[in-house]
């Protein structure tokens, strides 16, 4: 039997879904977010926090029933291409890969940093750009030869990530001030939109979990239930942290490293180096998760005929998408090492808001072609969650800059000059 029709093993349970989602969402932006909400918006910026888990949960909960018609790896590829077509598929997977592999570039960098606190010369120059490739290979290394070592290091990032995150809100919430809930004030309308889009920012990247459905062992019922009740707790734990951050350092809105000021507040230099070692590993978690996740779109195309078939082989003894594995991780490190990357970052939310659009969009034509199926993941109200979860979306979406907008449009053009290819392509294939 060739490598492209060995099947993809079923290594992932609700736990593992609830993991990648949780490492793909909580990932650098935790450790910078807080002092900008408190920069504007004060006393309110806990509850900016929850306004955005709140619209968060509208659009995860679409995303939840949309993922029970399915068994197939490919998330927004595989929706967008039943209900849309192909080409939809495509821009879909193609704006979310292109998005990840910037954010990949990004965080690695950001990682990097973040370990210069423990050994100056990685903060920049030579052994900066090294120490980021090496992060790359590893990673790479680490997915290829198998699904399970992947999530064996989410699984063990997960723990790391969340050790010194919960010491900080533990020891600080004690300090919490009482007029956080009597005497917050709302910012202005326009500030409120402009302070949630930002803020949102620590939200996205949840889809990453309905990415390898293929590689689950119960999809349809395990990943909507992890994604519900993973962007929950999430929530909750970010709201707490914001609690803490405006109780305990009121005047940190001008600080880069708001949660290791924080931390050396509470518990000494110690305490800073606990939190900012889990700020490696949180950024760490955030990379393995998008390593593992975000070549299986590349993967799912290849399948789709949208790509190259070569994008759909499965290494012969692993089992894993090894050559979509590989371009992933060969484009981030150019990414990365070029510096280039930077100026995607501004487009990233805006893409993945445009994906969430399509997504929302695939539901009431995936129920009318795929109907129902015992145990399926149900939404209140028929329509109105996924109503409110596009307004929100596209409300969002307008406090982009007219440059977010220009990136994307030439992104999506070139995607639609590379479909177009492959397709004439496998026509002239199929005449020959």
């Amino acid at each position: 039997m060739s490598s492209t029709k060995t099947g993809l093993k079923k290594e992932i349970g609700q736990l593992g879904f609830g993991a990648i989602a949780l490492n793909g969402t909580i990932g650098a932006g935790i450790f910078a977010l807080p002092a900008i909400a408190v920069a504007r918006a004060g006393l309110f910026s806990p509850w900016i926090y929850v306004a955005c888990g709140l619209l968060i949960m509208a659009i995860v909960f679409v995303f939840a029933r949309v993922a029970s018609f399915f068994k197939d790896t490919g998330g927004p590829v595989t929706y967008a291409a039943r209900a849309f077509g192909p080409f939809a598929g495509f821009q879909a997977g193609w704006l979310l890969t292109l998005s990840r592999a910037a954010a990949f570039a990004a965080n690695a960098h950001l990682m990097v940093t973040y370990a210069g606190w423990f050994w100056a010369p990685l903060a920049d120059g030579l052994w900066h750009s090294a120490a980021v490739g090496l992060v790359c290979v590893l990673l790479t290394v680490i997915n290829l030869i198998g699904v399970r070592q992947g999530m064996m290091a989410i699984f063990a990032l997960t723990v790391l990530k969340l050790l010194p995150l919960l010491l900080l809100v533990f020891l600080g919430i004690s300090q919490t001030n009482p007029e956080i809930f009597t005497g917050a004030q709302i910012p202005p309308l326009d500030s409120l939109g402009e302070t949630m889009l930002i803020i949102f920012y620590a939200f996205v990247g949840f889809e990453s979990a309905v990415i390898p459905a293929g590689e689950a062992r119960n999809p349809r019922r395990d990943i909507p239930l992890a994604l519900v009740r993973t962007i929950l707790a999430i929530t909750i734990f970010y709201f707490l942290i914001q609690i803490v951050t405006i109780s305990v350092a009121p005047d940190i809105a001008g600080s880069k490293t708001p949660l290791a000021d924080i931390a050396q507040m509470l518990m000494g230099t110690a305490g800073a180096a606990f939190l900012t070692l889990g700020a490696v590993f949180s950024i760490s978690g955030n990379l393995t998760s998008s390593m593992l996740s975000a070549p299986r779109m590349l993967y799912a195309m290849g399948r789709l005929g949208s790509l190259p078939e070569w994008f759909g082989v499965i290494h012969p003894r692993y089992q894993t998408p090894s050559n979509a594995i590989l371009f992933y991780a060969l484009f981030s490190i150019v990414l990365a090492l070029s510096g280039g990357f930077i100026w995607l970052a501004a487009m990233s939310t805006v893409v993945r808001l445009m994906v969430y659009v399509m997504c929302i969009a695939t539901l009431p034509v995936l129920q009318r072609k795929l109907g129902e199926h015992a145990g399926q993941f149900k939404l209140w109200g028929g329509m109105l969650i996924p109503v409110i979860a596009l307004v929100i979306s596209i409300w969002l979406m307008t406090h982009a800059s007219v440059k977010s907008w220009l990136v994307t449009g030439v992104f999506m053009l070139t995607g639609s000059v590379l479909y177009r290819l492959t397709q004439r392509g496998t026509v002239a294939a199929e005449i020959d």
